[in-house]
């Protein structure tokens, strides 16, 4: 199986672009089940690239029901080093404006439901840090990459992911403006938590598509506001991908996301259970005996 260094986690517009070429689609099974969909494979900027719609085609999924970890897991076993998120999100902070771009730098889990976040289970124990959750030198890539399409973009704020799929009440929307968060949505955790566990570079480009609901003159968050911006700037964020992929061309030698799962593992290998080390071996081979790359 060739071996596709860069991945994209988004809606149908990221792909479905005149720019990709050579386009065919893999079904990928994993231990978790299938991805949100076909992974679509092809040719951008002279790189492959493997693109996943993360709520299916059609929309499928809520996001509470988005397989994260099938996923995660699907582009771990193609290769991916660097996992690209492409977000709509709604805005706590004036200077975020609709048509904007964020690209955070910290997240605030507020999610409630039985979203699995993280591979370690059934007798593997493993404490990864994601003190900084995104990749930075990613995040650095996805800005300039923002900027060199024409974009407003933001770098830095804190990404705050709630259940949905309803949007917020007011007193909620308002807390966490008092709390400091700098955008809203509803997917980016557990996937940028996996994506560490799975030594995967992660950061996102959050298009802003509303205020949420906090603000005084401008109109409420409602699908027909999202849909609206987020069709406006289709092409500024296909754009801005095909730049960030220009800049990986080559490949990230190494980085410190590559390494997230040195001394994480808690376990003494030899309890852990062999069913447990061949589900979770394209993740953690390299560090248990017997089972490697």
């Amino acid at each position: 199986m060739e071996s596709i260094r860069i991945g994209v986690i988004g809606g149908t517009s990221v792909y479905d672009m005149p720019d990709l070429t050579g386009v065919e689609e893999r079904h990928i099974d994993t231990p978790y089940g299938p991805p949100s969909d076909a992974v679509v494979i092809g040719t951008l900027a002279g790189e492959r690239v493997a693109f996943i719609p993360r709520h299916g085609r059609g929309h499928v999924y809520t996001p509470s029901e988005v397989p994260y970890r099938a996923n995660i897991y699907a582009l771990k076993l193609l290769g991916v080093q660097q996992v690209i998120s492409i977000s709509a999100c709604g805005s706590l902070r004036e200077a975020f404006a609709p048509g904007h771009i964020v690209i955070p730098d910290q997240l605030f889990d507020r999610t409630r439901s039985d979203r699995p976040a993280s591979f370690f289970e059934e007798g593997l124990v493993g404490h990864v840090s994601v003190a900084d959750p995104f990749c930075d030198d990613l995040s650095a890539i996805l800005a300039s990459a923002v900027a060199e399409a024409g974009g407003i973009v933001h770098r830095g704020g804190t990404f705050v992911t709630v259940e949905g799929p309803r949007f917020s009440t007011r007193a909620e929307s308002a807390l966490y403006r008092s709390w400091g968060m700098g955008i809203i949505g509803m997917t980016t955790s557990p996937e940028a938590y996996l994506a560490r566990e799975a030594e995967m570079c992660y950061a996102v480009m959050a298009h802003v598509t509303d205020y949420d609901v906090w603000h005084e003159s401008e109109d409420d968050v409602s699908v027909e506001l999202v849909l609206q911006t987020v069709h406006a700037n289709v092409r500024l964020a296909q754009q801005a991908l095909i730049n960030a992929v220009r800049h990986l061309a080559g490949g990230v030698e190494d980085c410190a996301c590559y390494h997230a799962l040195e001394g994480a593992l808690m376990t003494d290998p030899r309890r852990v259970p062999a069913e447990t080390l061949e589900r979770l071996q394209p993740i953690v081979g390299k560090y248990l005996p017997g089972y490697r790359h």
